[in-house]
């Protein structure tokens, strides 16, 4: 019969995936375009415009934007990257500390029944 996992072997368990996650920003990096402070760019009078990255997220419930040089962007989108798997992380460690709550619960029921005999 396997053993199930304890509410500590998923602690264990979240901790070893999560040091290895940095760095770490929660948000979306795009690129966006728009216009520049120059008077009579041409780029700009074109419509075309110059593109940047920016980090977009939330803070507060407000949103926010941050400009990302270029090269940053490598770094930022890592980090990006990284904060969805510790979100991917965070709602498995649920589920898993969940079912070991319940099965620590279980063992205990099934012990003092035992006992009541």
């Amino acid at each position: 019969m396997e053993r199930s996992e304890s509410p500590e072997d998923v602690r264990r368990w979240f901790l070893r995936q999560v040091s290895e996650l940095w760095p770490l920003a929660a948000g979306s990096l795009s690129l966006r375009t728009g216009p520049c402070i120059r008077e009579n760019c041409s780029a700009c009078q074109r419509g075309e415009g110059h593109a940047s990255y920016a980090l977009y997220g939330r803070k507060a419930n407000r949103r926010f934007s941050v400009y990302v040089p270029e090269e940053l962007v490598p770094l930022v989108q890592q980090a990006v990257d990284n904060g969805r798997k510790l979100q991917k992380l965070m709602r498995e460690a649920g589920l898993r500390y969940t079912a070991a709550l319940k099965g620590q619960r279980g063992a205990g029921t099934m012990l003092r029944k035992r006992k009541a005999r």
